[in-house]
Parts: structure tokens; C-alpha cells; sequence
């Protein structure tokens, strides 16, 4: 993928954060996607899930924030995210996701049966919830369920965060 391909594939990506569409990325739209997971899992906000999940929010809005928010307005741009995002995953995917950590950590405790893992139709419920369309959600979360066990751990749900961002779009015609 050459370099404007990946900063268009970054770029594509921008909306899935944005939540509430005001073309901005912010606290209110990480907090915004915590209140949907706990209400699709019929997790109160109150509970340890509850709260692990909204610091987790909190934590990957200040990684967020502190790799693109370029001018300190609290809130990142397009552009600040195209540029922040592209300089992160150069470096290394795995770092980018690294400030995901803390937000997947509790969204799987929070979606987890077992506290373990979690099932594909788990994963699938989840990715509908934050934005990801019915088709790729099932794609995706079969996808992540790479020995077929039935459930989805904590390293590949990274694994799988990181390729979302560096793996080429597939071809739709």
C-alpha cells in the first residue's frame, strides 16, 4: 500500500470514532461508545465493568488525544487523526493499539460470559454497537476467531485492532 492509500484507509477509519458525526473526535465520543457497550450488554455504569470500561474510554482518549490533538483544543480533526494516526502505525501498529488496550481489556470483560474470552457473535454485537457495518462485523469477528475454539481472547482482538488500520480494504467490485 503506497502512502496515499494508507493515509486514505486512515482517513476512512476517522468516522468510526467520530460518533456522534460533528467531524471531530472527543471525550464525548469515547464515553459515548462505553455508555453503548454497557447498555447492549445490559451492564450498569455503576458496576467494576461499568467503571472499568469508561477509565478504559477515558485512557484511549488520552492516548488519542496526546498522539493527534496537534493544536490542544481537546478535540482532533480529520486531519489531526490522518497525520497522528499515519505516524503511529509507521513507527508500529502494535503501539497504536497499545493505547486501545485499556478500553478492549474492559469491553471484553464486559462482553465476556466467562470472563475469559469472548464469542465471535459476542465480538459481532460489539463491533455493530461501535459503528462497524452488519457485513463486516460477521466478517470480522469470525475472521478473529483464528483456531476455532469458539472464543476470542484479549491478543487477537489487538491483533485484530492494529489490522483494521493497516490491512488494505478488500476489492468491492
Amino acid at each position: 500500500m503506497n502512502s496515499a492509500e494508507y493515509e486514505g484507509k486512515i482517513a476512512s477509519r476517522f468516522a468510526a470514532f467520530d460518533r456522534d458525526g460533528s467531524g471531530y473526535i472527543d471525550r464525548e465520543d469515547f464515553s459515548g461508545a462505553a455508555a453503548a457497550l454497557l447498555a447492549e450488554f445490559g451492564t450498569t455504569a455503576r458496576s467494576d465493568k461499568g467503571q472499568a470500561l469508561y477509565s478504559g474510554a477515558e485512557a484511549f482518549w488520552q492516548g488519542m488525544a496526546g498522539i493527534a490533538d496537534v493544536d490542544g483544543d481537546q478535540r482532533v480533526s480529520r486531519q489531526e487523526f490522518v497525520t497522528g494516526a499515519v505516524k503511529r502505525l509507521r513507527d508500529s501498529p502494535e503501539r497504536f493499539a497499545e493505547i486501545a488496550r485499556p478500553f478492549l481489556h474492559a469491553a471484553i470483560a464486559v462482553a465476556a460470559e466467562d470472563g475469559t474470552g469472548v464469542t465471535p457473535a459476542a465480538v459481532e454485537r460489539a463491533l455493530r454497537v461501535l459503528g462497524v457495518e452488519p457485513r463486516a462485523a460477521v466478517l470480522v469477528a469470525g475472521a478473529l476467531d483464528e483456531d476455532g475454539d469458539g472464543m476470542i481472547g484479549e491478543t487477537e482482538i489487538l491483533a485484530g485492532f492494529s489490522a483494521y488500520y493497516v490491512t488494505p480494504e478488500p476489492d468491492r467490485t
